[in-house]
């Protein structure tokens, strides 16, 4: 079978022919430029199609666009300023961006994202922006879902749903320069640590520090989280509260408890051994004089039949 006559071959030769008839062609009701194409508040619903493939830039702001096909998008090779901020767009997966491997700035801000696969980004190595705030309902991000970025310098999750996040999650981000934090739920409890203690030793520029504060546990409410490292360490690592305390206590009652039980059983069987190895040497002792008795009467009755047996002088 020859390369032309193959199946992926011809889906891609369709591709490119249907890429080359609607390269020239502009979608309806949006506005084109040179590489650039501007859909800006058209009330779209669906990713729009009949979009160049040259194009550098694509405005998809303010409609009402849920998702964005990876087919479609995949075609734009050239892509590397994406904005799709204030749509309806639910979920990232693995391969929206696969590829658009060219892109450089990305904004998904103001929609409804719920999840965002673990590897949605990893072919994003030249994105230099990533805007993923404003998703309310957005409470996770996995720890893998910046590993590939590693041209990242600007990183915007404010207004989101986080909780917590893993420090492993930023470790490749050699160039991460800005990092915007505010407005989420920050739970500073022990499983925050880490990454407490990376904010510090990061030195990242966090323009909204004073906003990015705990939820809770209560006593650190309002605490900025990139200040609260070191009231965690006190907290999980040296401190103890009333309830370790309580715990100790039992703990050294349970085990003095237990050394006066062991102390006394182990008294009780000495003097039990005592009183029977005593009572043993008074039975032996009781036995020899017996023993001597009758060894005693023996020699006596011997001697009485001795006396006895002499003929009586008359």
């Amino acid at each position: 079978m020859s390369f032309a006559s193959g199946p992926g071959a011809r889906w891609l030769l369709f591709s490119f022919g249907m890429g080359l008839v609607s390269g020239s062609k502009c979608p309806q009701n949006c506005l084109c430029q040179t590489q650039e194409v501007t859909c800006s508040g058209k009330q779209l619903t669906a990713y729009p199609s009949d979009i160049p493939l040259d194009t550098r830039r694509l405005y998809l702001d303010n409609n009402r666009i849920t998702y964005l096909p990876a087919m479609n998008l995949g075609l734009l090779s050239d892509l590397v300023y994406l904005d799709c901020q204030h749509n309806q767009i639910r979920e990232v997966m693995d391969y929206t961006f696969i590829g658009v491997f060219r892109l450089i700035y990305l904004d998904l801000s103001f929609n409804n994202l719920t999840l965002i696969s673990p590897h949605s980004f990893s072919v994003l190595s030249n994105l230099v922006q990533l805007n993923i705030s404003n998703n309310p309902h957005l409470s996770f991000l996995h720890k893998y879902t910046f590993a590939n970025t590693t041209s990242l310098r600007y990183l915007d999750l404010r207004n989101n749903g986080l909780q917590i996040l893993d420090h492993d999650a930023f470790h490749h981000l050699a160039t991460l320069k800005a990092l915007y934090l505010s407005g989420n739920p920050w739970n500073c409890n022990c499983s925050f640590l880490e990454f407490a203690i990376y904010l510090i030793v990061s030195h990242l520029d966090h323009p909204d520090d004073q906003n990015a504060t705990c939820s809770e546990p209560t006593e650190l409410v309002e605490w900025p989280i990139t200040k609260v490292g070191n009231p965690l360490r006190y907290m999980c690592i040296t401190h103890l509260d009333r309830q370790d305390y309580i715990f100790l206590l039992l703990i050294g009652f349970c085990i003095f408890a237990a050394g006066t039980v062991a102390a006394w059983l182990t008294g009780m069987c000495a003097v039990l051994y005592e009183n029977a190895r005593r009572k043993s040497e008074e039975d032996e002792v009781e036995d020899e004089g017996k023993q001597r008795l009758d060894v005693s009467k023996i020699f006596q009755n011997r001697s009485e039949s001795t006396h006895d047996g002499f003929p009586q002088l008359i």
